[in-house]
């Protein structure tokens, strides 16, 4: 794949897995530069206090942008990032205090939850929704890749995401078995 200011090209008949291994490196990359311009912004903002706007300007990205990437680069210290959880995770947990934080990102890391989850889960415990709910959300099934691939061109086909297109399957099966056993009662 070349990558380009405006694009990316993709090699014609590009195996699943090399697309899905660019995806993942994509998103590394999305993830990685927006600690990398708030950690930018922030020396700026330290260092060169009187040339700063210049220097925003000069990047060319939307103010309210890079004054989030500061905000949450600020809000969490070099040593206290977690790799494995994205920008994102850390910008959900940034207006809290610093314990809280940690909790979090502990929580998210072990249960290994999408941005969405973290939210879910913060608004869960805000609400009052005990935490098995929330942590029965984030079970883990393995699956064996043929499966998986089969899964995704049949999602792909239908129109919709893997996850959906699981879940949406799963129910159906799980209503015609119920009602199949429902059928086989005795009567009374």
């Amino acid at each position: 794949m070349l990558t380009t200011k405006v694009g990316l090209h993709i090699p014609v008949g590009l195996a699943f897995e090399e697309w899905e291994r660019a995806g993942r490196q994509l998103s590394g990359l999305l993830n990685s530069s927006s600690w990398w311009l708030g950690d930018w912004l922030v020396y700026g903002k330290d260092h060169y206090a009187d040339r700063y706007e210049r220097g925003i300007r000069a990047a060319g990205l939307q103010y309210q942008t890079l004054r989030n990437y500061a905000w949450v680069s600020r809000r969490f210290e070099l040593r206290r990032r977690r790799p494995a959880l994205s920008f994102q995770h850390h910008a959900e947990l940034a207006s809290l205090p610093v314990g809280e934080q940690e909790t979090w990102l502990d929580r998210a890391e072990r249960m290994k939850w999408t941005t969405k989850q973290l939210r879910n889960a913060i608004r869960a415990q805000r609400e009052g929704t005990p935490q098995a709910t929330v942590e029965a959300t984030t079970r883990r099934l393995a699956v064996p890749d043929n499966r998986l691939k089969w899964w995704h061109k049949a999602a792909a086909q239908s129109g919709t995401e893997l996850a959906d297109w699981v879940m949406d399957t799963l129910d159906a099966a799980a209503a015609q078995v119920l009602k199949e056993a429902e059928r086989q009662l005795p009567l009374e």
